[in-house]
């Protein structure tokens, strides 16, 4: 810390940390203060290789003793009560926000203003280092956000109900309802907690976009069934929650599988009824079972994160009662 004419700058440096599992310093900062921040952990913490106590220890942790400031809580479980008044609903993380197709450079179906658009918030942003990227390229390989459509048709192909209720989880869409119109069609009973709450009970959340992602947090946690468009931190930390209360549905759309399908059934290549019967096998597996984490030694970050599947904490499914 440098003091200067009476102002106070404060300097920092990045600084690599390789802590072990137990770390008796940081317990005693724990014991005095109650409260630590970590800065820069994110998707760096181990997944693998940790003993079993510090394992089951996380999702105590994660599940268990971590709560929501009550605002959060109280406004989450209304927008799920709401919900559960009129029956099973269904929810849809669908990372089709402005920013998100700027990042990933995704930019399916939008025509050549909003392409431009999108590449110049990208450009903006100096912490996003990738910024030239083949949308195309990236599209085919599975690693872009699915699309409005994508996600239509893929939820159509597996027999979801027409008529549930399916609560949107995301930000404002990037082209309004305008690119909603197709899913809209499919599905007509689509919410967002703008259109279950009143202005009033949202006005305190204006401006805290993590505080909103929150309230989607614990409604998707609850739904009946759980959809990801995109692998995003928070879908993956939804999808390990409900498996820690005992898989519940939650479809992991193989996204690759999606393209190359819909991009078919588009160009008339393949009829309806061969669509849905691909798209059924291609899900078989996916819909939030019990299965191993994927260890990837020597590529932490290709490794299935520990979220996603705490597989140390879980037991296995009951078995469904005979009929």
């Amino acid at each position: 810390m440098q003091r200067s004419e009476g102002m106070c700058r404060k300097f920092q440096r990045a600084v690599k940390a390789r802590l072990p599992a137990d770390c008796p310093p940081i317990l005693s900062q724990i014991e005095e203060y109650e409260l630590l921040h970590l800065t820069k952990t994110d998707a760096r913490l181990a997944n693998n290789g940790l003993p079993l106590e510090v394992q089951k220890l996380r999702c105590r942790a994660n599940y268990k003793a971590l709560r929501f400031t009550p605002a959060i809580e109280k406004l989450g479980r209304k927008i799920v009560d709401l919900l559960r008044q009129k029956g099973p609903f269904l929810v849809l993380h669908l990372r089709y926000e402005m920013d998100m197709l700027a990042f990933s450079g995704c930019t399916e179906g939008c025509n050549a203003t909003e392409v431009k658009e999108l590449t110049k918030m990208r450009y903006a942003y100096p912490w996003w280092k990738d910024k030239v990227i083949n949308s195309t390229k990236k599209r085919k390989a599975g690693l872009c956000p699915m699309t409005p459509e994508e996600a239509a048709l893929t939820l159509r192909a597996l027999d979801i109900d027409r008529n549930i209720q399916i609560y949107i989880a995301a930000g404002d869409i990037y082209g309004g309802k305008t690119r909603l119109a197709s899913l809209a069609a499919a599905f007509p009973n689509l919410v967002k907690k703008e259109t279950l709450l009143k202005p009033s009970e949202l006005l305190p959340f204006q401006n805290h976009s993590s505080q909103k992602a929150a309230l989607d947090y614990i409604v998707s946690v609850e739904s009946d069934i759980f959809v990801p468009t995109y692998g995003g931190n928070m879908a993956k930390v939804v999808e390990g929650h409900r498996r820690f209360l005992g898989f519940k549905k939650t479809l992991d759309p193989n996204r690759k599988v999606v393209v190359n399908l819909t991009d078919k059934y588009n160009k008339g290549k393949l009829k309806w009824e061969e669509f849905s019967v691909v798209m059924k096998e291609a899900h078989a597996n996916r819909w939030g079972n019990l299965a191993d984490r994927v260890v990837t030694p020597g590529k932490p970050k290709d490794e299935d994160y520990f979220w996603s599947n705490p597989q140390e904490c879980l037991a296995p499914p009951s078995p469904s009662p005979s009929t």
